[in-house]
């Protein structure tokens, strides 16, 4: 097929033009923290002076029957004013009419623009400084009319049907607020949403227009993202023009409009392979980008008031496995082969009760949220998500809740905690892989123990059946590995999204290049699936980082439920997970084809 060369163009402009707006995405913070502590920059005439004229004073005062004979499209006309006399005197903004009018109160008759809003502070306040430093024109400069962003028509419905769901009054994730001004202005965990005329540093403007794959986009794709170009444009121009926003209007959680929206850039599925493979080397290489601003973060379940931590996880590439000669080596961790891991984040902790008991038991967490003043009819997206019938028993079985890990789950329903987190929270969350789960485990150690391979140091690093007591521990009180996660050498065993096969890892000897998700065995049946890192009740030899444990129809002796439940493994009582949020979103293909979103119910061997 011959390429079209047009829509190769295209193509390439668009992802230059996605690599540049990540780049002044990463650079942003560290500007700031440089600038923090300057005088204030000079008002610049083109990013803040010019598009207050061309889309405030240009309707009336432009080329085409400049009223009062004034035309402020060139500097000429500027000097020149109007038939009432000079409008600027430069270095005296008290004597510029282009000032001082609009300044007056909103009822006065010579107040300027006479049509639309007044001028905010910001853009009155950009004219004066101008003003005062000279009212310097760039030579030869013909400026243009622009549309005049109108804030309660083109950028209030934006606002309040995309964005104002999880930034508002009582519901401020990322400790942002996008339902007034003075929070919208002010910033949230990072640098503020919206800075008046500069695009670079509103935050808000920088995550919008993000790949639609990317982690960070807002709103996220789960949640109606990325918005169509013709928002964007609008939210730019609005951005750019000042970011006008009359005072005291308090923005309301609105319904976003459910069709379909057009996707910026048009599909690839047709594109040339040329194309496609620049578009992949252009995500790796943005990908490689944002690595290094990957941070450890605490996230909250909105309404709840209950955190976790996550700590990130660096790529690279590691030898899954254990070589023939380790003491205690099963034959189903070999033979050895090596894995390419992309960066994550990981549960810095196995998942707890706090958390996990949110999600099976809905009562309690609308409890939670009513006494904290969340208002329950806003978890429409995570409702949506099923949710575990009540326990048979009491689920920890008395070995304690606060702080504690979590067991006794089937994987089926450790994958569905995870769909409904990300429903809750806007990140993707997933169980790891059993090769991202070993890679973290290892944290670039080659070792028997993340710390060594000297089992006798096991007890200031692990929880297991020679210091336990018999039950498990809470997390987090036993030292970490090299990158920062507790307890991935015992405690409780970790859920991963394998089956398990005896003689999956000979499949991948010799091969290059081999990734986490190609390793993944994607599961076709109930039994048995892996969990991995050894428990409160396993010898030390059980606790190396490449153990291999497998799932049981054992585990549901115990069980009084006819069928089965597809939520307990009553008998598990050393079983849980920990969660993993990859920097790249998997898109909606790839997470179905590996089935890294909670499987429909599996009722037999057979399905």
């Amino acid at each position: 097929m011959p390429i079209d060369n047009g829509c190769f163009s295209k193509e390439i402009t668009r992802l230059l033009e996605m690599q540049t707006k990540v780049n002044r995405l990463l650079l942003t913070g560290a500007t700031l923290v440089l600038l923090g502590g300057l005088a204030k920059a000079e008002v610049s005439f083109e990013k803040q002076v010019q598009p207050v004229l061309a889309s405030a004073c240009l309707s009336c005062h432009g080329e085409k029957k400049p009223k009062g004979e004034l035309q402020l499209h060139t500097h000429a006309g500027l000097l020149e004013g109007s038939e009432y006399g000079k409008v600027v005197v430069p270095g005296n903004p008290q004597k510029s009419t282009l000032y001082t009018t609009t300044i007056l109160p909103p009822d006065d008759d010579d107040i300027m623009p006479p049509k639309g809003e007044p001028l905010t502070s910001d853009q009155a306040n950009v004219l004066k400084e101008w003003i005062t430093a000279g009212a310097k024109w760039p030579e030869g400069l013909v400026i243009q009319q622009v549309r005049r962003i109108d804030f309660v028509k083109d950028i209030k419905p934006i606002l309040e049907a995309s964005c104002v769901s999880c930034h508002r009054d009582g519901h401020d994730k990322g400790d942002l607020r996008l339902d007034e001004r003075q929070f919208a202005f002010g910033g949230g965990e990072a640098d503020p949403a919206v800075v008046p005329f500069d695009l670079e540093k509103s935050t808000l403007y920088q995550t919008v227009t993000l790949p639609a794959d990317h982690d960070d986009l807002m709103p996220p794709s789960n949640k109606g993202g990325p918005l169509p170009q013709e928002q964007l444009d609008l939210l730019r121009d609005w951005i750019v023009q000042g970011a006008a926003w009359p005072e005291g209007l308090k923005l309301e959680q609105t319904r976003r409009d459910t069709g379909k929206q057009p996707v910026a850039g048009g599909s690839l599925a047709a594109a040339p392979k040329v194309v496609i493979d620049i578009r992949t080397k252009a995500i790796e290489k943005l990908i490689r980008q944002l690595e290094p601003t990957m941070k450890p973060y605490e996230e909250e379940i909105p309404g709840t008031g209950v955190k976790f931590e996550m700590v990130p996880i660096p790529s690279g590439e590691f030898v899954m496995g254990s070589p023939a000669d380790e003491p205690g080596r099963k034959a189903t961790e070999g033979p050895t082969h090596t894995v390419k891991i992309a960066p994550f984040w990981m549960g810095k902790t196995e998942t707890t009760w706090n958390t996990y008991t949110l999600f099976i038991y809905e009562e309690e967490e609308r409890m939670v949220m009513k006494i904290r003043g969340y208002k329950p009819e806003l978890n429409a997206v995570s409702d949506a998500v099923a949710r575990p019938t009540t326990p048979y028993v009491e689920m920890s079985f008395g070995m304690g809740t606060d702080d504690f890990p979590a067991i006794s789950m089937t994987q089926h329903a450790a994958n569905t905690y995870c769909k409904w987190l990300t429903a809750k929270t806007g990140h993707y969350y997933r169980l790891p892989t059993e090769a991202e789960w070993e890679y973290a485990c290892r944290a670039g150690t080659t070792t028997m123990y993340s710390f060594g391979d000297d089992p006798a140091l096991l007890g200031e690093h692990a929880w297991h059946e020679g210091n336990s007591d018999f039950k498990y521990q809470k997390v987090g009180t036993k030292k970490p590995n090299p990158w920062g996660l507790h307890d991935m050498h015992g405690n409780v065993s970790e859920w991963v999204l394998d089956q398990y096969e005896a003689g999956r890892y000979a499949k991948f000897i010799g091969k290059q290049n081999v990734t986490a998700l190609e390793m993944l065995l994607v599961p076709r049946k109930l039994y048995p699936r892996i969990v991995r890192g050894g428990s409160w009740d396993d010898d030390p030899e059980d606790l190396r980082s490449s153990r291999r444990f497998f799932s049981d129809e054992d585990w549901k002796m115990q069980d009084p439920q006819l069928p089965q439940s597809i939520w307990y493994h009553t008998d598990a009582l050393h079983v849980g997970f920990r969660l993993v949020r990859p920097l790249k979103v998997p898109s909606p293909a790839i997470r179905k084809k590996y089935k890294l979103d909670a499987p429909a119910t599996i009722k037999s061997d057979d399905d």
